[in-house]
């Protein structure tokens, strides 16, 4: 959240961040949002779509950035958003994909894995790719570390993919 919102406020990025919700009352990214005076929004697993769908459309949202969402999205709510949701996954898609991925490298004894941004569609980790960083599995790396790579390329390039995708969404705009 903190890198999106840092790189939303560069003067030539193509997109601000409104709006930050969550289906968990204490997820970090809504505390983020709030000490940035960004609007939040807590909705239960069962009525976030519902709130959602009202406030994207109340607050003229365009684009929706998932991370660390943890709850499959209706195929109606995907279908008033086609092409409009990213998410970021901490795996080398289309390898590793649903929980545990970083887990899942590791137990398979991969050689790399890496981290993907890609539109959301009705297959788990399954829409089209964005951007992706693939890195080596070092041998005396394990779940943690490798997570810990992961996330600092996560933070890179989010904002790389989220530039992109705002600034073809503002291009068809004019």
């Amino acid at each position: 959240m903190s890198v999106l919102i840092e790189a939303a406020k560069k003067n030539d990025f193509p997109s601000t961040i409104n709006l930050v919700m969550s289906n968990k009352e204490d997820a970090e990214g809504i505390n983020i949002a709030a000490s940035h005076q960004i609007k939040t929004q807590y909705a239960n697993k069962k009525e976030f779509e519902s709130v959602a769908q009202s406030l994207l459309r109340d607050e003229k949202i365009e684009l929706i950035c998932l991370a660390g969402f943890m709850q499959i999205i209706s195929k109606e709510f995907l279908q008033r958003w086609k092409d409009r949701i990213i998410n970021i996954h901490p795996s080398y898609l289309p390898y590793f994909k649903g929980l545990n991925a970083q887990e899942q490298a590791i137990k398979a004894g991969a050689s790399y894995s890496g981290c993907t941004v890609h539109f959301v569609n009705e297959k788990i980790d399954d829409g089209e790719i964005i951007l992706q960083k693939k890195m080596a599995i070092n041998a005396n790396d394990n779940t943690e570390s490798l997570s810990k790579k992961i996330l600092r390329e996560e933070h890179i390039i989010y904002p790389k993919a989220l530039e992109i995708v705002a600034g073809k969404i503002l291009k068809t705009k004019n």
